[in-house]
C-alpha cells in the first residue's frame, strides 16, 4: 500500500502532540457551539482537506462546475491564495491572476459563465454573492473543509491515494492539518489521484482502512489529461507529436507524484526532464532565467509542459525568452469516477441541490447529467 512510504519524521511528534491539543481545543469550541458556524439557506458545497499538500481541489472543483452550470446558477467562492488583492473581489473580464490567485483565475477563464469570487472570509463571501446575484443556486466552496464558520450542505473530504490519512501523523511530524477524527465531519469522501490500474483488493482494502460511517459515501477518482494547450498560442510554433520530443516538465504544484508518473508512461520514445518548485510559487526574475537556461541546453525538437494552475503565473513572469514562449504548453486535468460510481455520485450531488433550491432547473424537475462538454481553449495573454 502507499501508506507504508509515507514520510514521517518521528522525531518532531512530541511537537504534534501539542499542535493536536491545540487544533482538538478548536474544534472542540465549534462542536460545542462556543464558536459559531453558520448555515445558509442556499446550497452549499465544500470541497476541501485536511492534509497540507496537493489533493485534486481544482480539479474536482471543475468537474462540479461542469456538472452543475448548465442546470444551476453556480458561484465558486476560494481564499485566493498568495493573490495580491485584500478582501472581497469577484471577477470580470478584466481582473487579473494576481487579483484572484491561480486557481480561481485557471476556473474563470475555463468557465466564464459561472460566478467565481474570493474573500479569505466565507462568511462574508457567501453573503456578498448572494447580495450581487439573488438567483444563485448553489456556491461551491473551494479548499474550506476546515473553514468551520460555515456550515456547509454537503462537505467534500479529497484525500491523495499516494498520501493516505490513515498513515500519516500531525504536523509537523506528518502532514495531517487536524486529527484523523476530522474525516467524521465529511458527507463524501474522495480518494484522489488513484492509479488506473488499481485492484479490486486495493479498493476493498482502503474502504476497510478509511473505517467510514454508514452515513458517508466514499468515491475513487483518477486523473485524465486533455490535449496540450499552448499558454501563447499567437507565438505558438505548434506540436505534431511528441514521440522523440525532448520534454521539461515544469510544475510548481504540491504534489506532482501522479503528474510525473503519468507523464513519463506516455512520453514513450521521449526524452524527459523535470523541473520542479514549490507549490503556488511564484516565479521570480532569476527562475525564468534557469528556465530559459535549461531550455536552450536541450537538445531539438523540445518543448515544454506545466500545469493550468502553472500557466496562469507563468504567463505573467517577465523575462521569457522567444524560444521558450513558442514552446510552452499546459496540459489539462480532468478527474473521471473509477469503479462506475460516477452517476452515484452526481446523483448525490444534483438530489441534494433540487431538494434545496428554489431557482434552479433542478427544483422544477429532475435534471439530467452535464454533457461531457469539450475542453475550453485557454488563452493567458
Amino acid at each position: 500500500m502507499e501508506g507504508d512510504f509515507i514520510k514521517i519524521n518521528e522525531w518532531l511528534t512530541p511537537l504534534s502532540w501539542l499542535y493536536g491539543l491545540g487544533v482538538g481545543f478548536r474544534n472542540m469550541l465549534f462542536e460545542t457551539g462556543i464558536l459559531k458556524s453558520r448555515a445558509f439557506s442556499i446550497p452549499i458545497i465544500s470541497v476541501g482537506n485536511i492534509t497540507v499538500g496537493g489533493t485534486g481541489k481544482t480539479p474536482h472543483v471543475e468537474y462540479l462546475i461542469r456538472l452543475l452550470q448548465d442546470k444551476a446558477r453556480v458561484a465558486v467562492l476560494s481564499r485566493g491564495y498568495k493573490r495580491k488583492s485584500k478582501g472581497f473581489v469577484v471577477a470580470n473580464d478584466n481582473t487579473t491572476m494576481r487579483d484572484l490567485g491561480d486557481e480561481p483565475f485557471q476556473m474563470k477563464h475555463k468557465y466564464p459563465r459561472v460566478t467565481v469570487a474570493v474573500d479569505k472570509k466565507r462568511v462574508h463571501g457567501i453573503e456578498k454573492l448572494t447580495e450581487l446575484d439573488p438567483t444563485l443556486d448553489v456556491i461551491v466552496l473551494d479548499d474550506a473543509f476546515q473553514h468551520r464558520y460555515v456550515k456547509p450542505g454537503v462537505n467534500i473530504l479529497l484525500v491523495d491515494y499516494h498520501r493516505l490519512i490513515i498513515y500519516d501523523k500531525l504536523l509537523p511530524a506528518g502532514r495531517l492539518r487536524e486529527p484523523l477524527k476530522g474525516k467524521d465531519r465529511a458527507d463524501v469522501v474522495i480518494v484522489t489521484k488513484c492509479p488506473k490500474e488499481l485492484k479490486p483488493m486495493e479498493f476493498r482494502v482502503i474502504t476497510k482502512a478509511m473505517d467510514l460511517f454508514p452515513y458517508q459515501k466514499l468515491f475513487f477518482t483518477t486523473l485524465n489529461y486533455e490535449p496540450l494547450v499552448p499558454i501563447f498560442p499567437e507565438e505558438c510554433t505548434g506540436l505534431s507529436t511528441l514521440n522523440n520530443m525532448h520534454v521539461l516538465l515544469l510544475t510548481g504544484i504540491a504534489s506532482p507524484q501522479q503528474l510525473e508518473t503519468d507523464l513519463s508512461a506516455m512520453l514513450k520514445g521521449a526524452t524527459y526532464y523535470n523541473l520542479s518548485y514549490p507549490d503556488h510559487h511564484n516565479f521570480c526574475r532569476k527562475d525564468i532565467d534557469r528556465i530559459n537556461a535549461e531550455f536552450e541546453a536541450m537538445p531539438s525538437p523540445k518543448c515544454i509542459i506545466t500545469t493550468e494552475k502553472d500557466a496562469a503565473r507563468l504567463a505573467e513572469a517577465k523575462g521569457m525568452s522567444n524560444d521558450v514562449r513558442q514552446n510552452l504548453y499546459a496540459i489539462p486535468i480532468r478527474v473521471s469516477f473509477m469503479l462506475n460510481h460516477e452517476s452515484a455520485f452526481n446523483d448525490f450531488i444534483l438530489s441534494y441541490i433540487q431538494k434545496n433550491s428554489k431557482n434552479s432547473i433542478l427544483a422544477k424537475r429532475k435534471g439530467k447529467q452535464a454533457p461531457d462538454e469539450k475542453p475550453a481553449t485557454i488563452s493567458f495573454k
